[in-house]
């Protein structure tokens, strides 16, 4: 009760004359001192602005002259003009990525698609290098974790995103996709790697949708966040839940849901910290 007291007491009077006692002994404003203060990174872009500024990547420029004029800032502070402009990209950045992103899940795999038939040809060509596909429906997409004859109706819930993750972390990591692809035939701890891999694709979306992917993108990008950041997530996530699976030892693929909601928890708990970045390294 007293810390609520405390708490409605100081946003309505307390945090005012602290405000203005601060400027008149530094003479700089809370947003100078926030932004000359912190590191780069996630810590001063999301505490800058944490009450939501509204910022397309074209207003960006204008803006930061809009609060430099309205705080009475000197045009001479270069430090904190050179901050601000950089906490307003990456945050316009965000958005504009997470829009691009659903752009992308939004299109639904389509075999008719000349561009889309040459990713799936190509995810199997990185994995399977020594075996050549006999048909474009066979039972051999099995033997890369799809669950049936044809991948297109995977691809339903992630759509085309979904098959861009694959083949971005087959082509990248082309070693490690190869490891992990023979690592989920395992005999007892076995799982469908592309069907895991596309709910990997889900979590990695949901994350970056609420927003826990901002700490993680303000400290990997000092500008505008693009998709290849994203997809650079998701191979952190397919690394490191192959790893977890094998630590894990679950009795069997039918406890699936229940170790992947413990993997996605000690993510979101990863992504709690300012300084965290989660990435792998070519």
């Amino acid at each position: 009760m007293w810390a609520r007291v405390w708490g409605f007491l100081y946003s309505k009077y307390f945090r005012f004359w602290l405000k203005w006692i601060l400027r008149l002994l530094t003479g700089k404003c809370e947003l100078q001192r926030v932004l000359g203060g912190a590191e780069a990174g996630a810590r001063r872009t999301l505490s800058v602005l944490r009450n939501a500024v509204h910022v397309e990547e074209a207003e960006v420029e204008k803006c930061v002259r809009d609060v430099m004029k309205a705080k009475r800032i000197e045009q001479k502070d270069t430090g904190f003009k050179t901050n601000l402009h950089m906490s307003l990209l990456q945050i316009s950045g965000y958005k504009k990525l997470y829009l691009n992103v659903e752009n992308l899940r939004k299109v639904p795999y389509d075999s008719e698609n000349e561009e889309h038939e040459e990713q799936l040809i190509e995810l199997w060509n990185l994995l399977m290098p020594h075996e050549n596909l006999k048909a474009r429906i066979s039972k051999q997409w099995c033997d890369i974790g799809f669950q049936g004859d044809d991948p297109k109706t995977d691809f339903r819930g992630m759509g085309l995103l979904g098959l861009v993750n694959l083949v971005y972390f087959s082509r990248h990591y082309t070693e490690e996709a190869r490891q992990i692809l023979s690592r989920s035939n395992h005999p007892r701890l076995g799982y469908s790697y592309a069907i895991v891999g596309i709910n990997l694709t889900e979590m990695a979306y949901s994350l970056l949708k609420n927003g826990a992917l901002k700490a993680h993108l303000y400290n990997m990008v000092s500008g505008l966040p693009q998709m290849e950041h994203f997809h650079q997530f998701y191979c952190y996530l397919v690394y490191e839940f192959d790893k977890f699976w094998f630590e894990e030892e679950p009795e069997s693929i039918m406890h699936f849901n229940q170790y992947r909601e413990k993997f996605h928890e000690k993510i979101k708990g990863l992504l709690l910290d300012y300084n965290v970045v989660l990435t792998l390294q070519d």
